[in-house]
């Protein structure tokens, strides 16, 4: 028997190692499995699905308290004007609305606050019907909370995008920069194995440990908040499997030349901070002006977040995502290549 087939060949072995040292940091667990999950309850219940709130306003005046009492989202209460003013100072109430000279109404408020402009639209239009005014063109309502729509189903794609990127580029760096600093790297470069088994190593592992920190996001926003994932599992796996691996290479080529944790520590976070808050996570990415859209969509955590976005709250298919996985794909080979250029064992 050769020595390989008794202790196995050389990249599975790395790989191994890859995953002892990912099981004996408590930090790296807490980060990959339970924060995606403490900040899905966070945003969940902060901006969970609710009715309109209704709004407080203050009248001067029974007869215009009753006008505008007739506004379902407003709660009106009838106040002397000093008293109104007072309460608008201080917040209490969003409007005071009080009788004005030749049968006007005076609308008080705050024109950079967003509720005291709705409560004037809302206040005047009650304002209006009272004194006979009637609507050329008869509205409906239809309200429409399904899931797909809700702000959780836009969450979770994306922190699950978020983690994908975090976890690949923060333990595959840190891991890299550490064994270097620590002169770990002398004794493997004292072996025969090659470079690229090394870097694949760490592609390896992070495909393994993908499922777990992958399914534990998706099934929790699945079992608790009812998020629908509307297209094929299969077409969802190739998709992370193709983001991890991505981010896996970002992360490579970082460490290639970093020697102390504060250098790796900088690039990481030059890399990282711009997709956090360009790429969508927790607000569409179409807020930013259309100048910068094309770079904001060549980003990888971009593509990556909305092609989980387009096959889990609308059913696509990988045809429909072949642009975000072609971005991926360019991360992923570039990435790499450039890492076995540029890696250094010291």
């Amino acid at each position: 028997m050769t020595k390989r087939s008794r202790t196995g060949h050389p990249l599975v072995q790395l790989t191994l190692m890859r995953f002892r040292e990912f099981w004996r940091e408590p930090e790296a667990l807490f980060w990959t499995f339970a924060f995606p999950i403490l900040l899905a309850v966070a945003l969940g219940i902060a901006f969970r699905n609710r009715p309109a709130e209704v709004l407080k306003i203050a009248a001067v005046g029974a007869e215009l308290r009753d006008s505008l009492a007739r506004e379902k989202q407003l709660d009106v209460q009838q106040l002397p004007t000093a008293a109104g003013e007072e309460a608008l100072r201080g917040g209490k109430v969003a409007l005071l609305a009080e009788p004005g000279p030749g049968g006007t109404v005076l609308y008080r408020y705050d024109d950079t606050n967003p509720e005291a402009r709705a409560a004037r639209m809302l206040a005047d239009a009650a304002v209006q019907r009272a004194a006979g005014r009637a609507d050329p063109i008869a509205a409906q309502d239809q309200i429409l909370r399904e899931p797909g729509s809700r702000y959780i189903d836009f969450l979770i794609p994306g922190l699950l995008g978020l983690g994908m990127m975090s976890n690949a580029v923060w333990l595959t760096a840190f891991a890299i920069v550490d064994a270097r600093r620590k002169n770990l790297m002398k004794r493997l470069v004292a072996t025969p194995m090659p470079r690229h088994y090394y870097l694949l190593s760490f592609l390896l592992s992070r495909l393994f440990l993908l499922f777990g920190e992958v399914g534990v996001t998706l099934g929790f926003g699945v079992w608790v908040f009812g998020v629908p994932v509307r297209g094929h599992l299969a077409d969802l796996a190739v998709l992370c499997v193709l983001g991890a691996f991505a981010f896996c290479a970002l992360g490579l080529l970082l460490a290639s030349r970093a020697r102390t944790i504060e250098g790796v520590s900088g690039l990481m976070n030059l890399c990282q901070v711009p997709m956090w808050i360009f790429s969508g996570v927790f607000f569409s990415a179409q807020r930013f002006p259309d100048v910068v859209q094309p770079l904001i969509k060549a980003l990888p955590l971009t593509a990556i977040i909305d092609a989980l976005r387009t096959n889990m709250l609308q059913g696509g298919g990988l045809a429909r995502v072949a642009p975000q996985a072609g971005v991926l794909g360019i991360w992923l080979v570039v990435c790499f290549g450039l890492a076995l250029k540029l890696f250094r064992w010291r």
